[in-house]
């Protein structure tokens, strides 16, 4: 009888030792899934850290300083007729002669207009190989709200030719026609 009560009990022992084991193994496993999950979210998380970054190194530069080309850039004489208007400022058949120049500054083209010598006026250029577009826009804290926009699309090696109108407190317009003439280097 003593032995078959020690085989009752050395039975029940290793029976409760292999659902010990059996339960800190699973315990085990639940532990190997998580790190598994974790493992695979920062690996998506480095994926796309690597792509972003290729990205970043393959990106063209945005910033081009843009220059004007070699037969525009410079001074030519402007001479500015008013064809129309709706403004007390303006009278058809006024005229104006400036200097205009195309240039460029660190981040963009301008043209600048000159009269005696003193800058009156800079616009913000753009050019895409066929008409120049400037504008001239005051600031928000200005009584006189003005804009202004210039196209010169009729384009020759000593001669530009196009339009400009003016807006000013959205109220009137004056439209001129443009010519301007490359000035001797």
């Amino acid at each position: 009888m003593r032995i078959l009560f020690f085989l009752l009990v050395l039975c029940t022992a290793t029976a409760c030792s292999y659902d010990k084991k059996e339960h800190q193994l699973d315990e085990r496993e639940k532990e190997l899934a998580t790190k598994e999950s974790l493992f695979v979210h920062k690996e998506a998380e480095y994926q796309a850290l690597l792509k972003m970054r290729d990205s970043i190194f393959n990106q063209k530069d945005s910033m081009q300083i843009s220059q004007w080309p070699a037969d525009i850039a410079g001074k030519w004489t402007g001479k500015v007729i008013c064809t129309e208007s709706s403004c007390n400022d303006y009278a058809i058949g006024d005229q104006r002669v400036d200097t205009w120049e195309f240039a460029s500054d660190s981040t963009q083209l301008v043209t600048r207009i000159y009269n005696n010598n003193n800058i009156i006026r800079v616009y913000a250029a753009r050019y895409d190989g066929k008409e120049i577009k400037l504008n001239y826009r005051t600031d928000s804290a200005s009584a006189k709200k003005v804009d202004m926009n210039v196209t010169l699309n009729d384009m020759t090696p000593k001669k530009i030719r196009g339009t400009r109108s003016i807006t000013i407190n959205n109220h009137c317009t004056a439209k001129f026609n443009v010519e301007l003439v490359r000035q001797d280097k």
